[in-house]
């Protein structure tokens, strides 16, 4: 199964541009206010406050772009930002009897992925991606397409003991 939300990326692209718009726009209209109108007052900070906290809510809900592919016989990841130079990309590629277990961690307006896949130096590696960004239908694919995997990798576990 393959499942990416790589299509999004031109309106992910539209909102950074158009929240940093907002940005300069409310700087701007901050220096305006301070030193020309003073109409607002106090609450002149709120033109450079708002838009701030909206691209921070942004870039903390993490990595926009998510693939996923399990055709084969691996499991593919790929998670990366849609600015390149603001976070590492990550890719991890593994066998599929390598998952033991996944966790989907649903916070208040962020949701990460835990794989945990067998490891011979440590015994078990977790490895954490962002999909914040994924749509419910999609989340729900990724569980089931991913439910299967540690179905039938229990299942020879079992069958080999």
């Amino acid at each position: 199964m393959r499942l990416s939300n790589r299509n999004k990326t031109s309106v992910y692209g539209f909102v950074n541009t158009l929240l940093i718009m907002f940005l300069i726009g409310g700087t701007g209209a901050y220096f305006l206010e301070e030193y020309k109108f003073d109409i607002l007052g106090n609450e002149s900070f709120l033109l450079i406050l708002v838009p701030l906290l909206l691209i921070i809510l942004f870039y903390l809900n993490g990595r926009q772009i998510f693939e996923y592919d399990s055709d084969g016989e691996a499991l593919h990841f790929r998670n990366r930002n849609i600015v390149p130079f603001l976070q590492q990309p990550l890719s991890d590629e593994f066998p599929k009897y390598k998952l033991l277990k996944y966790e989907v961690i649903d916070l208040f307006f962020m949701k990460r992925l835990y794989i945990t896949i067998s490891s011979k130096n440590s015994g078990s590696t977790i490895l954490k991606y962002e999909i914040s960004y994924l749509t419910r239908k999609e989340t729900s694919d990724l569980k089931f397409s991913l439910n299967k995997v540690v179905k039938a990798n229990n299942e020879k576990r079992v069958n080999n003991k």
